[in-house]
């Protein structure tokens, strides 16, 4: 497995990104494997599990995809979106 190091001007820090190449959806859970060194199926069925028994699946898997920025930016759906409709305010 390979973590994707994002070296610029963070010193070579792990970034945590959403995935652009290993993505079934959003990327979400491609990019958390790749954090945090687990195998993508597990967190793929974590979300599912946690979607199935309390709810909780869905709504932070949107979260996370509007908060974590895709691979090759610094900036988030969300942010993007708070940006948006700041101008001209």
């Amino acid at each position: 497995m390979n973590i994707k190091v994002n070296p610029g001007d963070h010193g070579g820090l792990r970034r945590l990104r959403r995935s652009v190449d290993d993505r079934t959806l959003g990327g979400v859970a491609a990019g958390l494997a790749a954090f945090f060194a687990l195998d993508v199926s597990h967190v793929r069925i974590a979300f599912i599990l946690l979607a199935i028994l309390g709810g909780a699946g869905l709504p932070l898997y949107l979260a996370a995809w509007a908060l974590i920025p895709e691979e090759g930016s610094d900036i988030a759906i969300a942010d993007g979106m708070l940006h948006a409709g700041g101008h001209g305010s």
